[in-house]
């Protein structure tokens, strides 16, 4: 036990009756692992006082009171992007009392409120949220088999520095700008990688890197749809259902066109939804793979060859298990009004 640490009424007897037994001090201290130093002050101040338990001290008194802190509390509750100081501002005008930046981040600490980086959503309108939960409504009695026969599709764009803060580390105190805690990051990325790929159940398709220019309705055709989702139409069978977002590209008359001819039923999807696809969840997988290698890509070849590494190392459990959140995601979305839900 170390001497830091306090001790209860009940050892202080202990260590006192030792003593009166006629122990040395030494083999006392031993005995309950505790130093020589503490065991003498105790049996000093048993002599003088006669009482071998602890003095409670008054302590230093509160600045604020109870009444006081709720009204802390609910300050930054009511403006959650306020800073420590400017509660403590606000504080002092409604009661005169003033009171530290240090003081206001404990009372908030106490009330369950922590400073957090806020979570980044695209921003939705009253009518995102009616169709998004209009859409939840009409799938909500889609089960995990349903959506099993879904293919869910996506973009997403890596950069040699865009992903260095998906990954934490571990480091003492006071050594945030050590090299070795340092991640190097230019402000604007020199190079990025857009990439495509599909997943559903027990299934997904190689990465598919779009090199050359932009994403187009035709080379959607070309690369994407032809090669990859029309093999797995002919796997699944009738039940397939094909899901891409809204994005420009997706939405030509010669895609819809396409879908059509090959037999391939497409899922209607609402907009600004990422957070119902369960891909999202992939490519943050995937990011965080990227950044945590021991090696981190360099260029565009190296970083080209990393995102297909790890892609083809991401374990299939992990896209099964997102697939099948799917009916979660309905209720949930169902539950917040349409609004942004946790995933």
């Amino acid at each position: 036990m170390s001497s830091r640490h306090p001790i209860d009424d009940f050892m202080r007897g202990r260590i006192i009756g030792k003593i009166e037994e006629g122990r040395k001090i030494t083999d006392v201290a031993r005995e309950f692992d505790i130093t020589h130093s503490v065991v003498s002050r105790l049996w000093k101040s048993f002599k003088t006082t006669g009482m071998c338990s602890r003095r409670h001290g008054g302590g230093r008194v509160r600045s604020t009171t109870p009444a006081e802190d709720k009204y802390i509390v609910l300050s930054a509750k009511r403006n959650r992007r306020t800073t420590a100081q400017q509660v403590a501002n606000q504080f002092l005008a409604a009661s005169g009392k003033q009171i530290s930046r240090k003081t206001v981040a404990r009372r908030l600490r106490g009330g369950g409120l922590h400073a957090r980086r806020p979570v980044v959503c695209v921003p939705l309108t009253r009518q995102h949220r009616t169709a998004r939960l209009q859409w939840c409504r009409e799938h909500h009695n889609w089960t995990e088999q349903d959506w099993a026969c879904v293919l869910f599709s996506d973009e997403s764009r890596f950069s040699l520095s865009s992903d260095c803060r998906r990954q934490l580390i571990w480091r003492e105190s006071g050594t945030a700008y050590r090299p070795e805690n340092i991640q190097e990051k230019d402000r604007y990325p020199t190079c990025s990688i857009m990439v495509w790929a599909v997943i559903m159940i027990n299934g997904r398709t190689c990465l598919h890197v779009v090199a050359n220019g932009t994403m187009t309705g035709q080379r959607y055709i070309d690369e994407v749809l032809l090669p990859n989702v029309r093999l797995f139409r002919g796997a699944v069978g009738d039940k397939f259902v094909f899901m891409d977002d809204n994005a420009t590209c997706h939405r030509t008359l010669a895609v819809q066109d396409c879908l059509d001819s090959e037999g391939i039923q497409r899922l209607v999807w609402p907009a600004r939804s990422p957070d119902l696809n369960p891909i999202e969840n992939v490519w943050d997988a995937l990011g965080r793979q990227i950044a945590g290698r021991n090696y981190p890509p360099t260029n565009k070849n190296t970083l080209i060859r990393a995102l297909t590494e790890e892609w083809e190392n991401l374990p299939q459990q992990l896209l099964d298990n997102v697939v099948q959140s799917m009916v979660r995601r309905v209720e949930c979305c169902i539950t917040l009004h349409g609004g942004h839900i946790p995933y």
